[in-house]
């Protein structure tokens, strides 16, 4: 993979500011957009602006079928069939419909870990406090890898939905997920991933995973804001009762009845973001043509030159594992005696390097851990060694600082 060669697909990275190039390394966040994706949104407005499956007319059957077939070559990026293929706004709004469609009741009980994002913690929050279901956490080993004999003593008949992160944003690390997932099933219970961090990165089947429901986000992995995807295996989507209703989910209507239409459509409410799809569907297509295990062999490596670097510098300590390949393309650190925002600020002010600081929506962790905060460097396929060294040299600078 030519990580210089790539580079130049995308706009934001042929401009300087102060007459430095962008070092842009808060990709688990928002990633960079390519030309290719651009280009198919605007034709998306520039050539057929219309509604998908309501109006007859040429623009209108033109966005029908680019629609379409963004979904259809979706499902096949993820290897699922296309009517599993659920268009959502993003990853939360994916677990949200789930939470929000199982038919969970009270003394149900759903599994979460110990570091998961927002997203997967509050919405079992809210139904344990609204209808009573029973919400459990996993906790991780001391040194941060996923504790599988506890998990497994957290099974039982009770257990309806198994809801983890699959790559964590907080640290990077990954959980032994087909593992999890065998286990669940000989248990009874429903797997859903949040794919957020590793759908980006990672060659992933649907199939292949066996998991009951998957989600992720378009705007972490190329695409567009506001797009996202839900997968959930069709026998049990066509059981799922809809959580946002409306134009679009319905065959018919009276003035007394309804008929819902069958998945994915009868969860997809009101007017859809086409150009958004079309556009996610285009960075499905770079991530194919690039590779995936391309992506991720270079974020490690690109790991590895950034964390020998930190093992030299007195005072930072690394969350999560070491190893950088249990990490990918995450480095994320707290500096003694230093503000994590400062860090930030201090580096892209003086060097156009542009990483996360906070408690990246992870606050339950720092929380249980009395940490305040960290700073985060997240890596991409469009991100070089060069820059990795330039990081390792200008956050030494600015740790002296203290």
């Amino acid at each position: 993979m030519n990580a210089g060669k790539l580079r130049e697909d995308f706009p934001v990275l042929q401009k300087k500011t102060n007459g430095k190039q962008i070092i842009y390394f808060d990709s688990a966040c928002m990633s960079l957009k390519p030309r290719q994706v651009i280009k198919k949104m605007n034709e998306s407005y520039e050539d057929y602006t219309a509604c998908a499956g309501r109006s007859a007319h040429q623009f209108g059957s033109k966005v029908t079928e680019e629609y379409e077939a963004a979904r259809e070559n979706i499902a096949k990026f993820i290897g699922s069939k296309k009517e599993e293929v659920i268009f959502t706004r993003n990853t939360t709004e994916g677990i949200n419909l789930v939470a929000n469609s199982l038919d969970l009741k009270k003394g149900d009980t759903v599994l979460t870990t110990d570091r998961e994002h927002n997203s997967n913690l509050i919405p079992w929050q809210v139904l344990a406090e609204r209808i009573g279901i029973k919400h459990k956490i996993v906790f991780s080993k001391k040194d941060m890898t996923f504790d599988l004999e506890n998990f497994k003593k957290s099974l039982d008949k009770t257990v309806k939905l198994v809801s983890f992160v699959h790559s964590s944003n907080l640290d990077g690390y990954s959980l032994p997920v087909k593992e999890i997932i065998k286990i669940s099933h000989e248990n009874g219970s429903l797997v859903m991933l949040d794919g957020a961090q590793s759908m980006p990165h990672k060659k992933l089947s649907m199939k292949d995973l066996d998991v009951d429901f998957f989600t992720f986000s378009g705007h972490k992995m190329l695409g567009p804001y506001g797009t996202g995807v839900l997968f959930g295996k069709f026998h049990l989507l066509e059981k799922m009762s809809t959580f946002i209703v409306g134009g679009e989910t319905v065959e018919n209507t009276t003035y007394e009845k309804h008929w819902f239409l069958k998945p994915p459509h009868k969860f997809e409410a009101g007017l859809q973001n086409y150009s958004g799809m079309i556009g996610l569907s285009a960075a499905c297509e770079y991530l194919d043509k690039v590779g995936k295990e391309g992506i991720q062999k270079h974020e490690i490596e690109l790991n590895e030159i950034i964390t020998r670097g930190v093992d030299e510098m007195e005072g930072v300590t690394i969350l999560g594992p070491h190893q950088p390949e249990m990490r990918g393309g995450v480095i994320s650190f707290v500096v003694d005696k230093m503000n994590f925002h400062d860090v930030a600020l201090i580096l892209d002010k003086n060097a156009n390097i542009m990483i996360r600081s906070g408690q990246h929506c992870v606050h339950s962790w720092f929380n249980a851990h009395k940490i305040q905060g960290s700073a985060r460097a997240s890596l991409y396929l469009y991100n070089t060694k060069d820059e990795a060294e330039i990081f390792v040299e200008e956050l030494s600078k600015t740790i002296k600082l203290r």
